[in-house]
């Protein structure tokens, strides 16, 4: 599908001294994916806050106009707040060229959090083994794990305020073939010096994270939560790559299947203690789904992500 309002990708660089949170907000093909323009209302009146919106494909299925709650992509640019809605078309519009911008590197650039809601079994398992066969996973596959690729681009967000779950601290930059990293290299390297030792003047003298964070809010048939594949891919998330993973005695496995352990959702409000993770997850919920069964893998209520959201960002701080 193409989706035909998303800006030229230089903006995203433009946009890194907007003063704003940058939320990246993605749904793969779930049905949950009609509550995405929820969300996105919800988030209305934080205004400094700026969306960008992924759609795979199959996400795109379930927001093609049919009725009210499932809008057209194109009509959820005009919701406050959104400052482009992508989807795979976009990433490579035209034949690439040496020195040309690549999107899903700008916008992993850009976002200081992800948030993939909702996740579906199949991304689930993509993200899970390191795929990259679409924008969104491309943006994952992309994020930077290890805390050490984006603090020059952070640096330009300097004075936007606040604490930002998630951001880096100083590291050493990632070389850029893009013209919109080029246009840039000046402010990147002016910027430079304001991140060095981590806090201070040139971030209002927060704080700041190691690593930007990718929140998930599963949502699949409740077979396809139990199913012993899921509660090995839940567990790399949660385990492995997860923040703060030692905290709630976490042990999704196999034998008893993702919908075990714990609660819906996610936790209370962030104290700061990532470990070295940068995963959430935001477990389902036992309802009526879809498809007329009733049992877990529903994904958390939207009002529940929204909190997060918002807590993750500080957004109410």
């Amino acid at each position: 599908m193409t989706i035909t309002v998303a800006p030229p990708v230089e903006e995203l660089t433009a946009s890194l001294r907007d003063n704003k949170k940058h939320l990246l907000l993605a749904a793969s093909g779930s049905v949950a994916t009609i509550k995405l323009p929820n969300i996105i209302q919800a988030l209305s009146s934080h205004s400094n806050l700026s969306i960008r919106v992924l759609l795979t494909p199959s996400a795109s299925r379930f927001l093609a106009g049919q009725s009210a709650e499932q809008p057209t992509p194109a009509s959820l640019s005009t919701l406050p707040n959104v400052d482009g809605v992508y989807g795979d078309t976009d990433e490579w519009r035209e034949p690439w060229t040496r020195g040309n911008a690549i999107l899903h590197i700008e916008l992993r650039r850009w976002a200081d959090i992800l948030v993939i809601a909702p996740l579906s079994a199949n991304t689930l398992a993509k993200v899970v083994n390191g795929m990259a066969d679409s924008i969104l996973t491309s943006v994952v596959r992309a994020w930077d794990a290890r805390g050490e690729l984006d603090s020059d681009a952070l640096a330009l967000r300097g004075g936007n305020g606040g604490e930002v779950a998630g951001a880096e601290v100083p590291g050493e930059a990632e070389a850029s073939s893009s013209s919109a990293a080029g246009s840039s290299s000046q402010m990147l390297t002016a910027g430079r010096s304001q991140v060095e030792g981590g806090t201070g003047s040139g971030n209002g003298g927060r704080s700041r994270r190691k690593k930007k964070r990718i929140v998930v809010a599963p949502s699949m048939n409740t077979a396809m939560w139990r199913h012993p594949i899921t509660a090995k891919q839940i567990r790399v998330l949660e385990n492995e790559w997860g923040v703060g993973r030692d905290k709630d005695g976490r042990d999704a496995d196999a034998d008893g299947g993702a919908s075990q352990p714990r609660h819906c959702g996610g936790g209370n409000e962030d104290d700061g203690d990532e470990g070295d993770g940068w995963f959430e997850v935001l477990r389902p919920q036992s309802k009526l789904l879809a498809c007329g069964d009733r049992g877990d893998g529903a994904m958390c209520e939207w009002t529940e992500i929204v909190r997060v959201i918002e807590d993750r960002l500080s957004l109410n701080g």
